[in-house]
C-alpha cells in the first residue's frame, strides 16, 4: 500500500538451446542408502575436455562450476568433490572410488566443441551400486548458452534423484535505475546473465511472468500515465495492454495465462479488476469505501488476496471469486504486497506491527491464525516473491544501503544477496 500511495502520488503530479536426449521420467530415491538418515550424496568428477584445448577447459571449468553451484543452492545433496578426471574406460574404478567416500552417484560431463560456433555438454549420472548410468543427457549451445545447458541438467538431477522440480533454469524480472530511470531487468536464478528489457525512460515496475514464461506484464510510465504493458519475450517485443486514463497497477497473471488481476482508479478510489486476456472484457472485483491494491491470484485461480485500507490501516483480505466473500487476514499497523506460496498454504507480505517498526516480511496462513515473521533487525524489507518451488522467497532489503535483491529459504534463514547489480532494485518476482 506504501508503492501504492506513492504511485498515486506520482500519477497526480536468450540464444536458441536444444536438448537431444530423452527425458528421464525416473525417480530414484530422496536419502543416502548409506544413511537413510541423510542427504544422498553426489560425487562430482572433473569435467573431461580436449587437451591443449584452452577454451573447452575454460568451458568445461564453467559448466561443472555452475552444476556444483546449482546442487548446492538445491540444498537436496551432499557433495563429495575430491574426485578428478573420470576415466570412462574403466568406470568400475571411479566408482569404487566414489563408493570409498559414501557417495550414492558419481556425477561427470564431457565438453567438446562441435559445428557452426557451438558446444556440446556431455553429462552423465552414475548409481555408484549398481554401476549403471541413471542419467545420460547430451546439450548443445552457444557459448552464450552454456549456463543454461548447466542449468538444466541440474534440474533434471534433482528431478531425477529427489521427485522435486528444479529451480537453476528459473529467472527473476525486477525493476532497477541504475540506467538513470527505472526499467524492467531479468537475472537468473543465480544471479548471472543480467538483461535488460526495457527502454522506457521512465518508471517501469511490477514485472509479473505469465507461466510459460514467454511475456512478463508490467506497469510503466513511459505515456505519462500509469499504463499496463507486456515484453513478448520470444518475439523480442513491447506491447501495450491497458492505456486507460489513471492508475494501472498490474498484480498477477492467473494460473491458466487467461487473465490479469490489477489494481485501476476509475474514480476518487482506486479498486480490483480483472481483465480477459482473450477477449478484453473486464470485471469489477472490489468497491468497497477505501484504495484496493495489490492483488495477486491463489494457485488454483478460486481466489485473489489484496490490500484494502477499508477498515483504516491497509490490511490483507482474501476474496472468493465464486462466492464473492471477502476475510480479511491481518491486523497490523500496515501491510502490502501479499503474495501466494505455490501450494497456496501461506501468503507471504510485507508489514509493520506497529507505527515506529521497520518494514518486515511475514507469512499468514489462509485462514489468518498463523503469523510468522521473517525478517528483523535489518533494514526495510519489502516486495517479496515465492521461487516457482516454494522453497524460497526472493525481496528487496535496504540494509545494504540501498534498494537490493535477497534471496531466503521459505522460513527466513539463510539470508543472502543474490547479485551486486548496480542502482536501486524492486519488485523482483520468479518466473513459474
Amino acid at each position: 500500500m506504501k508503492n501504492l500511495k506513492i504511485l498515486l502520488f506520482i500519477a497526480i503530479l536468450l540464444c536458441p538451446l536444444f536438448c537431444l536426449a530423452r527425458n528421464s521420467d525416473v525417480y530414484i530415491g530422496i536419502s543416502s542408502k548409506y544413511d537413510p538418515n541423510a542427504l544422498p550424496k553426489i560425487a562430482l568428477g572433473s569435467f573431461r575436455y580436449a587437451e591443449g584445448n584452452e577454451k573447452a577447459q575454460e568451458n568445461a571449468n564453467l559448466l561443472s562450476n555452475v552444476v556444483r553451484s546449482d546442487l548446492m543452492r538445491s540444498r537436496y545433496f551432499n557433495l563429495e568433490e575430491n574426485i578428478g578426471l573420470i576415466d570412462t574406460n574403466n568406470m568400475a574404478s571411479s566408482l569404487e572410488l566414489a563408493r570409498s567416500k559414501k557417495a550414492d552417484y558419481l556425477l561427470f560431463g564431457e565438453v567438446s566443441s562441435s559445428q557452426n560456433n557451438s558446444w556440446e555438454l556431455k553429462a552423465f549420472v552414475y548409481d555408484t551400486q549398481s554401476q549403471k548410468a541413471v542419467l545420460a543427457k547430451k546439450f548443445v549451445s552457444s557459448a552464450k548458452g552454456l549456463r543454461r545447458s548447466a542449468h538444466l541438467f541440474s534440474d533434471q538431477v534433482v528431478k531425477l534423484l529427489q521427485g522435486k522440480r528444479g529451480i537453476a533454469d528459473t529467472k527473476i524480472a525486477f525493476s532497477n535505475d541504475s540506467a538513470g530511470f527505472k526499467e524492467i531487468f531479468m537475472v537468473d536464478y543465480d544471479g548471472y546473465n543480467l538483461t535488460k528489457l526495457t527502454k522506457d525512460k521512465s518508471i517501469a515496475l511490477l514485472p509479473r511472468w505469465n507461466t510459460d514464461g514467454t511475456k512478463i506484464f508490467y506497469t510503466t510510465y513511459r505515456n505519462n500515465n500509469p499504463d499496463i504493458f507486456y515484453i513478448d519475450l520470444k518475439a523480442g517485443k513491447i506491447r501495450s495492454l491497458i492505456k486507460d486514463e489513471g492508475l494501472n497497477l498490474i498484480g498477477g497473471v492467473s494460473p491458466d495465462d487467461s487473465k490479469i488481476v490489477f489494481t485501476m482508479s476509475r474514480g476518487e478510489n482506486a479498486s480490483i479488476f480483472i481483465k480477459e486476456l482473450d477477449t478484453g472484457n473486464l470485471r469489477q472485483l472490489t468497491d468497497k469505501y477505501g484504495v484496493d491494491g495489490s492483488p495477486s491470484f491463489s494457485p488454483d485461480g478460486k481466489f485473489v488476496t489484496y490490500v484494502s485500507n477499508r477498515s483504516g490501516n491497509p490490511q490483507i483480505y482474501v476474496l472468493d471469486l465464486m462466492t464473492k466473500q471477502t476475510r480479511r487476514l491481518t491486523k497490523f499497523n500496515w501491510t502490502d504486497t501479499p503474495q501466494w506460496s505455490p501450494n497456496g498454504d501461506w501468503i507471504v507480505f510485507a508489514g509493520r506491527q506497529a507505527p515506529n517498526h521497520p518494514i518486515d516480511l511475514f507469512l499468514v496462513d489462509i485462514t489468518g491464525s498463523q503469523i510468522r515473521q521473517l525478517t528483523a533487525d535489518s533494514g526495510n524489507n519489502e516486495d517479496p516473491f515465492w521461487s516457482p518451488d516454494g522453497r524460497f522467497i526472493a525481496f528487496t532489503t535496504t540494509r545494504g544501503g540501498r534498494h537490493q535483491i535477497y534471496v531466503m529459504d521459505s522460513d527466513g534463514s539463510a539470508q543472502h544477496l543474490i547479485a551486486n547489480i548496480g542502482g536501486n532494485s524492486f519488485t523482483p518476482c520468479w518466473s513459474k
